[in-house]
């Protein structure tokens, strides 16, 4: 299925390219599209991501020889709340930044903050295009619920990133993001890492996910709907559970 894959690795870019064009992301307070997409990330994390964590830490139970990885085979959902931890520190950084420039006719995050900011996401966004050809579907429609929980979720942090960096997302970033998902995916489709690199990398993405889809949902300024929130979870929870 690389090909399939390939061809989602094209839609992803074409998402950070082209969303600012679609009108369901224009809309503040916020469309219910975002708290739909939210719920879907939710349920992928939870109802994916972290069981597939779980066999992870049972695969390499044994095979690793130095003590800090043996621990990490142990406590492998730490990494998962280091992956929020990090995303949670980038945000509050963010924020400081532009709080220290609020003088300015525009506030804007300093140069040296929007640079580390962007660069962190395309690491997290170049995880996701290796996955997306090195994850281990049982069939198509696996590959297909994958790109479209991450594809929403693209969405909604592209919607984030252009609303704290409008200027230099629209310049640099979204170039970038875009290009980090075909360097990933480069990568999976010529290589394999091995599975405790594997299960580091999904247990970060983990955490990621998790505050990126708090951070879009919980402001009071984004008047998110908790009833689509719901809707999108349960929704791709119930076909996740089918699959």
């Amino acid at each position: 299925m690389i090909w399939l894959s390939f061809i989602f690795a094209v839609g992803f870019v074409l998402i950070h390219l082209f969303s600012k064009r679609l009108k369901l992301l224009k809309v503040l307070p916020r469309s219910r599209f975002l708290s739909i997409a939210g719920g879907i990330s939710v349920a992928y994390v939870f109802l994916h991501l972290l069981p597939e964590l779980g066999v992870f830490q049972d695969e390499l139970q044994g095979e690793l020889e130095n003590g800090s990885l043996r621990f990490l085979e142990n406590h492998i959902y730490l990494l998962a709340m280091t992956g929020l931890v990090i995303f949670y520190a980038l945000e509050h950084w963010v924020k400081t930044s532009k709080k220290k420039n609020r003088h300015l006719a525009e506030p804007k995050a300093a140069t040296g903050v929007f640079w580390v900011h962007i660069i962190t996401f395309a690491l997290y966004n170049g995880v996701i295009g290796y996955l997306l050809v090195r994850e281990d579907y049982q069939d198509m429609g696996s590959m297909v619920l994958f790109f479209s929980a991450m594809a929403v979720h693209f969405m909604a942090n592209d919607k984030g990133l252009r609303a704290t960096h409008p200027e230099d997302y629209e310049r640099y970033g979204r170039w970038l993001l875009a290009a980090a998902i075909l360097i990933g995916w480069g990568i999976g489709a010529v290589t394999e890492v091995h599975d405790w690199i594997m299960s580091v990398l999904t247990a970060l993405l983990a955490g990621g996910i998790i505050l990126n889809v708090l951070k879009e949902e919980l402001p009071e300024e984004r008047e998110s709907s908790l009833l689509a929130f719901c809707t999108g979870l349960i929704s791709y929870s119930v076909l996740l559970l089918l699959l």
